[in-house]
């Protein structure tokens, strides 16, 4: 079992840099103008429509994200067996990285087309609440409470 532990952690990291490393290259295209910046700048209702749903991804996903995945953990897979539930731990930590992702991106964009602040802010919350999801071996043993079953066994 240490070994699916071990092959689901190293791919839950590399998905989690992979989606970092997706926003440096989106930011890399826009600051080398291979992706056009300031299409919008000047189109004031153009702006206001993409920032506010800029806004709002990022206020209405932030917090879905967080408790959708912490619903998830205590009401469906922690009742699972283990070769099942890190299965469904690995999909439910993607659904909540996309998230975060798919705003983020766009909120990075709308910064860039609109050329207003209000996008580069969206975005940065959102990429610091995906750091509240950066995998790790503690918190995959804490989430699905395998600390503890650890600790039975051995009594």
């Amino acid at each position: 079992m240490e070994k699916e532990i071990n092959r689901l952690l190293r791919w839950l990291q590399g998905e989690f840099i992979l989606a970092w490393m997706l926003i440096l290259l989106l930011i890399a295209l826009y600051e080398t103008d291979v992706l056009p910046q300031g299409m919008m700048v000047g189109d004031a209702r153009m702006e206001y429509i993409l920032q506010t749903a800029g806004i709002l991804l990022a206020m209405g996903l932030i917090p879905v994200s967080l408790r959708l995945f912490s619903l998830s953990l205590t009401r469906y897979v922690k009742t699972m067996p283990l070769p099942e539930a890190l299965k469904s731990y690995r999909r439910w930590s993607e659904v909540r990285l996309g998230l975060l992702l798919a705003p983020a991106l766009f909120n990075l964009s709308v910064y860039y087309w609109t050329l207003d602040l209000t996008g580069m802010l969206c975005a940065g919350m959102l990429l610091v609440a995906s750091l509240f999801c950066v995998p790790g071996r503690e918190r995959l043993l804490m989430e699905l409470d395998l600390n503890r079953e650890e600790g039975e066994k051995e009594e």
